[in-house]
């Protein structure tokens, strides 16, 4: 952070300045005051990773609180996306295309109706609109720059619609449109969709995400004993036995707070990676997508395992000794396969964790093989569990549902 503040000092003299990362600002995790304040001098910081977000979004751009265009670009070995941008005058302009679109249109000032047209083939004509009123054709400047003079009294005020027709000897029609305004305190809003996906700190939302489940599946714990509505009979049916109630809870505190994995992070460097971060070489880096994981690992295997060891254990309290002979089978064989999936699934995690980070990561992973071990031990014990409480457990369970 560091050094980034010593570049936008350095470029505080420039009459304009672009940054460029990989990372949108939403996904990075900075130190105060923040990679937005840093970069806050600067019209614009262009960015990819998220790229359309698979086609869901195919325009990322919108605007910091500061003043500076966030514009995400998308990618080019599927979408053959690229960008063209401009200064004239230091009016900022910018155009995001596809490879195969011909011609290519930017506005660079309208102001001065200049406007960059490019095409394999010569150029035939290119006619400009405002606001659905054609004022001529331009013509050409020099290279790819078109200029029409004009006289802009008219539109002193308000926002008003600039629209270019290029067409070109091969035929191809092209149409490039936006709003301008003469004042200076005119903005234009940008779309919702793409502001939330660019300015909202996704790595916080995730972090109050993964506290809330939780906490949520601790609380459930706790008070299970308490409640005695139908709704929470399962809860409290693993609340009967000690055993399986504290397993349940380690496994949620060894997820929220206890290492994921110690082994080697980097190449030659040992560390420990939690929920909250990753110890690395003496260093700590605060984490952002852990807490992406940590909520994948929650809502696809904890809480689903809480769910089956439940009903495993309400099932023997009702009298049903193997799970195989429930008198529901259209009930019971579902739930059976769907836990053996969840399981496949925490199994092919421990082997993408050793291809990642090696076989001691591997060995040394709580939530990875571990979780897998204790997952077996438990759901034996469960299937088989005879206890002589188990009477007594039966008698409060009727107890329960007659109230």
């Amino acid at each position: 952070m560091q050094k980034l503040s010593t570049l936008a000092a350095e470029s505080l003299h420039s009459n304009q300045s672009v940054w460029f990362g990989y990372y949108p600002t939403s996904t990075i995790v900075s130190s105060s005051p923040g990679i937005r304040e840093v970069m806050s001098a600067a019209v614009a910081y262009m960015c990819g990773h998220l790229n359309t977000l698979g086609g869901l979004a195919p325009v990322l751009h919108s605007q910091h609180q500061q003043g500076t265009l966030e514009l995400e670009l998308g990618d080019w070995m599927k979408n053959r996306r690229y960008r063209i941008f401009v200064f004239d005058h230091d009016l900022f302009s910018f155009i995001d295309l596809r490879c195969d679109k011909w011609p290519a249109i930017l506005i660079t000032n309208p102001k001065s109706v200049l406007v960059l047209v490019f095409s394999p083939d010569p150029i035939i004509s290119v006619k400009v609109f405002i606001d659905g009123i054609e004022l001529g054709e331009a013509e050409n400047s020099s290279g790819p720059l078109y200029v029409l003079k004009w006289s802009a009294e008219a539109y002193m005020t308000g926002l008003h619609e600039i629209k270019v027709l290029v067409k070109d000897a091969a035929e191809r029609k092209q149409t490039r449109s936006h709003l301008f305004s003469l004042e200076d305190d005119v903005f234009v809003s940008f779309s919702l969709f793409p502001s939330l996906i660019l300015l909202t700190d996704h790595y916080i939302v995730a972090q109050v995400l993964f506290i809330v489940i939780v906490l949520g599946q601790l609380l459930n714990k706790k008070e299970a004993k308490a409640k005695r509505t139908p709704l929470e009979i399962l809860h409290w049916s693993l609340s009967l036995c000690i055993v399986f109630f504290n397993a349940i809870v380690l496994l949620t505190l060894c997820t929220a707070i206890g290492p994921w994995f110690i082994g080697e992070i980097i190449d030659g460097h040992m560390g420990a990676c939690f929920a909250f971060g990753v110890i690395v070489g003496g260093h700590f880096l605060d984490g952002s997508l852990t807490y992406v994981v940590g909520i994948t690992q929650m809502a696809f295997f904890n809480i689903p395992l809480t769910a089956y060891l439940c009903w495993c254990l309400l099932c023997r309290c009702k009298g049903f000794f193997s799970h195989l002979r429930h008198t529901r089978e259209i009930v019971c064989v579902p739930i059976h396969f769907f836990m053996f999936l969840l399981l496949v699934y925490q199994i092919y995690s421990c082997f993408f964790l050793l291809l990642t980070y090696g076989t001691l990561a591997t060995f040394l992973s709580p939530m990875k093989l571990w979780l897998v071990v204790a997952t077996l031990v438990l759901g034996r014990r469960v299937w088989v569990f005879n206890s002589p409480e188990l009477r007594s457990y039966v008698i409060e369970l009727k107890n329960c549902q007659s109230t």
